[in-house]
């Protein structure tokens, strides 16, 4: 053999090993890239689904209101087929000592006075503004909003909620979920607590600091519209939540004072 030929062999052969040793150094390729956008939460889309059936659920319901401590109180709760709504509410106003009803109708947002134990005069009501007005803090019994308002912020997919299945608490039923707020403002779109629905959207309770809001009864069906309690009045006050000032005996006239 030419001796050019014994010297190509050996050097092809350790070409051969520098190429594959090349090829096992090669960086190994990037991971794949991370999925698209985040699931959405089923929850919360379940939820909303459940909201707004409920939007769409005309009805008439006696709801039971426990607080601890407290005795139950039942509230009426009227969905009419044009939109307008009703909520009475037994010591609503005035430290739990007057009864009040609010109501949402194309003339707008009402608060009634009604006829009590301690409050006997016949039922009057004050506008307080428009519809879909927020209802001013003194004047809030809180009662009403899992009914009403609430349902607004629970089919916002913008609302900073956080939800959660939960379990049923005890004396509630239907589908039930955990929502509390991610917001850090103060003032929360709604209370964080467990709300609970029918398949049909019907609202079978609530469980919040403000207290436990139970269906009570099969519900009825809705009017045509909701009425006020009583006339409409513009020369009075509504009533505030905040009970009254205790009188002062002091500043009582004596028996004995002509």
């Amino acid at each position: 053999m030419h001796p050019a030929g014994r010297v190509a062999g050996p050097l092809v052969l350790a070409l051969s090993a520098l190429l594959v040793a090349c090829t096992s150094e090669q960086p190994s390729p990037p991971p794949p890239t991370s999925p698209g956008p985040v699931e959405v939460d089923a929850a919360r889309d379940e939820l909303a689904a459940l909201a707004a059936a409920a939007q769409d659920r005309h009805l008439v319901a006696q709801y039971a209101f426990s607080r601890p401590g407290q005795p139950d109180r039942t509230i009426l709760f009227t969905s009419a087929n044009d939109g307008s709504w009703r909520v009475d509410v037994p010591g609503g106003a005035l430290g739990g000592t007057a009864d009040v009803s609010l109501a949402a109708t194309a003339d707008g947002l009402f608060q009634c006075a009604l006829p009590s134990a301690g409050r006997p005069e016949p039922a009057r009501c004050v506008r307080l503004g428009e519809r879909d007005d927020a209802l001013p803090r003194r004047l809030d019994p809180r009662v009403q909003h899992p009914l009403t308002d609430w349902l607004d912020v629970l089919t916002d997919r913008r609302a900073p909620l956080a939800v959660a299945p939960a379990a049923t608490p005890q004396g509630l039923t239907g589908t039930c979920y955990s929502v509390d707020s991610t917001s850090a403002s103060l003032n929360a779109p709604l209370d964080v607590g467990i709300y609970c629905y029918d398949r049909d959207g019907t609202p079978t309770g609530a469980r919040t600091t403000t207290g436990t809001l139970r269906l009570a009864a099969p519900p009825g069906p809705a009017p045509a519209s909701v009425q006020l309690a009583g006339p409409v009045v513009v020369d009075e006050e509504p009533l505030g939540t905040a009970a009254p000032p205790t009188p002062d005996p002091s500043s009582s006239p004596s028996a004995g004072t002509p």
